[in-house]
């Protein structure tokens, strides 16, 4: 008969989007995550098996639900149909974990209601449309993890475990202790993203910046419309979307990467990213930026255009070493991965006590 929870391995199901790949070729920050979440529990000795597309590169046993991720497929499949089939295997097989880690949003609240093996979601986007709020609370019992505090004060009364911040594998990335002199903005051309910002803080400084970024088909009429007329300035440089290879040649070299956003980021991934090749960040301050960026430390956040052109100037002064140690610190995937296996064997003992009880969850923010 298996131990108690608290001391032996686990058997564990990560179930993934099936938009990308696990992990993603180019841009996709769920799937990335829980690539780096899936391995680094695989080499603590967990059984992990990870619910995901068949292009997905895995040491975890892989449930190959579609061939290929759904957004690199021309056909265009309906997301939706995929994602109910993913659930369906994801249920059949559930008797044969102890612990269910989800990360595609809500779709499976209904089954995990009614099924006896302990499960708790990743909510990995913003909390604040309007809808959610009453959907929460219909489930309000489904345990929870947010990936910042900021994320989740919309709805501070849910069932939240605890708050989990990404982490990276360290040796993905390697410290650049010398920088070339340009700026680098990484992620999504989109309205919230604010290129814009990044374009403008580069031309008032006199500096070139480096856009590595996609376009999805809802932002190419934006894109064509308020971004396209910038790219023709000598200083901007439009490199397109890049693989994980690349990035790290393209975000370590930089001076600063500019993350001029405008909307409440749930956490950003591609700060920690640019920590761990030593490069500062220049943030808005906007959702979990003042919880991953420590001022003068591994960037700067500000609160205008103004602060940003001041502080562009100042991101050599930044010890892009200290940058590195803060990541190893504070966001390698291990780290992720225990803080999460805490709150796995606190869900089951929660279970194994009283079956018809859920773990205690925090207090609210």
């Amino acid at each position: 008969m298996p131990g108690p929870a608290t001391d032996r391995p686990l058997r564990i199901a990560q179930v993934a989007p099936l938009f990308e790949s696990v992990p993603p070729h180019g841009y996709g920050g769920t799937e990335r995550v829980v690539s780096y979440l899936t391995e680094a529990l695989v080499e603590m000795g967990h059984e992990v098996t990870l619910f995901a597309s068949g292009d997905s590169v895995t040491n975890a046993d892989l449930v190959p639900v579609v061939a290929r991720s759904l957004r690199t497929d021309p056909s265009r499949p309906d997301w939706l149909v995929w994602h109910t089939m993913l659930l369906d295997e994801v249920f059949q097989r559930a008797a044969q974990f102890d612990v269910m880690h989800f990360h595609v949003d809500f779709f499976h609240y209904p089954l995990a209601r009614r099924c006896a093996t302990p499960s708790l979601t990743t909510l990995h986007g913003r909390l604040d449309l309007p809808d959610l709020l009453p959907l929460h609370q219909h489930f309000r019992e489904h345990p929870l993890v947010s990936i910042s505090d900021s994320q989740r004060r919309p709805m501070p009364d849910l069932s939240w475990l605890g708050t989990v911040h990404h982490g990276l594998p360290p040796a993905l990335y390697a410290l650049r202790e010398e920088s070339q002199d340009y700026f680098a903005f990484v992620g999504r051309i989109s309205p919230e993203k604010r290129v814009d910002r990044a374009i403008q803080i580069a031309i008032a400084t006199g500096t070139r910046l480096r856009i590595a970024a996609k376009v999805d088909r809802a932002d190419e009429a934006y894109f064509e419309r308020d971004i396209r007329p910038l790219l023709g300035h000598p200083l901007v440089e439009f490199v397109g979307e890049i693989d994980q290879a690349a990035k790290n040649d393209f975000i370590g070299h930089a001076r600063a990467l500019l993350f001029p956003i405008d909307w409440p980021e749930p956490f950003g991934l591609v700060m920690i990213e640019a920590m761990a090749c030593g490069t500062p960040v220049l943030a808005w301050r906007c959702g979990s930026v003042p919880e991953v960026v420590d001022e003068g430390v591994t960037g700067f956040v500000v609160d205008d255009m103004q602060q940003a052109t001041a502080a562009a100037r100042e991101t050599r002064r930044i010890d892009r070493r200290r940058c590195r140690q803060v990541f190893e610190t504070r966001f390698s995937a291990r780290q992720m991965a225990g803080r999460y296996l805490a709150l796995y064997r606190r869900l089951i003992q929660a279970r194994q006590t009283n079956p018809g009880l859920e773990a205690a969850t925090e207090s609210p923010l």
